[in-house]
């Protein structure tokens, strides 16, 4: 076999091998595919959730290393409410 007829075979096989990815679509995906898309309700709805989540969770730990004696105070000052 040539040198040229190697070359001619690797590239065959090299675009053999993309045809079949394409058509199988396991290529990656664009890295800006889904850039001008807009969130859709569910995934607000989900952005909003996960923010009141991360307040929840910063009360918490303020409360979990704060000192006993003010987190009483605070709980009584809730309670008071």
């Amino acid at each position: 076999m040539s040198m040229w007829s190697a070359i001619v075979l690797i590239v065959l096989i090299i675009a053999v091998a993309g045809l079949m990815r394409a058509r199988s679509g396991s290529g990656a995906p664009p890295p800006n595919d889904r850039q001008d898309v807009l969130p859709s309700e569910r995934e607000e709805e989900l952005e909003h959730e996960v923010e009141s989540l991360r307040e929840r969770v910063k009360v918490l730990e303020r409360i979990a290393t704060d000192p006993a004696r003010r987190t009483a105070e605070e709980i009584e000052k809730l309670r008071d409410d």
